[in-house]
């Protein structure tokens, strides 16, 4: 009995590394390497080889870049989780603004941590993930709390709401009581503030930002 149990403790936390920048990957296999509870099984460069290694190692945690040559990590993560629904992958990436964060949990990741924080987070991160935690630092969640923060005044909401709707300039205009120059103006503002140059393209960041749901 007193056998199994030290075996049963002495099981590390098998790692799947998934990053196209080699010295970074190599850096993040050694660090974890160097962990007494921690063990890199496979290293990869793409969410393709990626999901293959999953099939072949079958980790306890992916560690996986959001943007790397061919499949990104955003479609790794969808891509994994439909195929293995139990997988646990902690994004560790240089790209972390509210957005992103909030489509990589979305897509089923359970942590996210900035290249540029602390080797002691990343490590906090990958022990609370495997053992079935969320981890997503303090700074990140602020950030994913702002995204649903309009920069759209009142009525350039209700003029983005009406463009969602398919009407046009004039019959926004009608709709609000206002002339069909005024509402040029107010899509301009739209526009300049979603930092796109269509009006098609302000409707899918304003979805993703969760300014307007489209049903």
């Amino acid at each position: 009995m007193k056998r199994q149990t030290e075996h049963a403790t002495a099981e590390k936390i098998r790692l799947l590394v998934a990053d196209d920048h080699m010295v970074m990957r190599m850096g993040l296999v050694f660090a974890a390497s160097a962990q007494p509870d921690m063990e890199v099984v496979a290293e990869v460069e793409s969410g393709e080889d990626a999901i293959a290694a999953y099939r072949k190692h079958r980790p306890d945690v992916v560690i996986l870049d959001l943007r790397m040559r061919g499949m990104n990590g955003l479609d790794a993560i969808r891509a994994l989780k439909q195929e293995f629904p139990g997988v646990r992958i902690v994004v560790f990436s240089n790209y972390a603004r509210g957005e992103e964060v909030h489509q990589s949990l979305r897509a089923g990741a359970a942590g996210f941590v900035v290249k540029n924080m602390s080797l002691t987070q990343l490590l906090d991160a990958i022990r609370r993930v495997h053992f079935g935690a969320r981890y997503v630092p303090a700074e990140l969640t602020a950030k994913m709390g702002s995204r649903n923060r309009s920069p759209l005044s009142e009525r350039e909401n209700e003029v983005l709401a009406l463009i969602a709707k398919g009407r046009s300039n004039k019959e926004i205009g009608a709709v609000l009581g206002v002339t069909e120059g005024t509402v040029k103006i107010h899509v301009t503002n739209i526009l300049s503030k979603l930092d796109v140059t269509a009006r098609t393209e302000a409707l899918v960041v304003a979805v993703q930002r969760g300014l307007i749901d489209i049903a």
